[in-house]
């Protein structure tokens, strides 16, 4: 194992390697130096809290049923203060953007009046008082809402999250560090 994907899981609070890591190591390919330094970068953005990068990193360990990185970010979380409470409304953020993603998708590729018209019947009062507050309920509602393609959803959280006193900045932060996290996951 080189120094590289070593430190790369340094970073990650992990001791080992996949077999994709493994195999991009193994051939000398320099993709892991990138993967390494944009993960690097990513975990200490400027605009955005180590919590909030732990929660936001959980919350996309958490789409894409990566159980090992959840229990890991979920331990950091809680070592930086998250509460029980706070990690289930991160979860439960999840859980509700995949499905207003997927229905509002639907909804938005078909361009039906049938189905615009019709209420979606969705509860979502968890939207109401969140745990974590409104500005990083939002933020976290779009960075998921971005992972999983829902264009509708993503420029009605980023319009939220601004009204709720959240900058463009911590918008970009949020969405690039889901971004690499994603490019990581394929490779876990």
């Amino acid at each position: 194992m080189s120094d590289t994907l070593q430190s790369l899981l340094e970073l990650l609070g992990s001791e080992q390697a996949s077999s994709q890591l493994s195999a991009i190591d193994d051939a000398g390919h320099s993709y892991i130096k990138d993967l390494k330094i944009n993960v690097s970068n990513a975990l200490k953005f400027q605009h955005l809290t180590e919590k909030e990068i732990t929660l936001l990193t959980l919350a996309s360990f958490i789409n894409e049923k990566n159980s090992i990185y959840t229990q890991l970010f979920e331990q950091k979380a809680q070592n930086l203060g998250s509460t029980a409470e706070e990690l289930a409304e991160i979860r439960a953020i999840v859980s509700l953007m995949n499905v207003n993603n997927v229905f509002y998708r639907f909804r938005h590729f078909t361009q039906k009046a049938y189905y615009e018209q019709t209420p979606a019947g969705i509860k979502m009062n968890i939207m109401m008082n969140p745990k974590l507050g409104k500005e990083f309920f939002e933020l976290v509602s779009l960075a998921i809402s971005a992972l999983n393609g829902c264009e509708l959803c993503v420029k009605s959280h980023e319009e939220s999250v601004l009204k709720h006193g959240s900058t463009e900045a911590r918008v970009y932060d949020a969405v690039r560090l889901v971004s690499i996290i994603k490019g990581l996951e394929i490779l876990l």
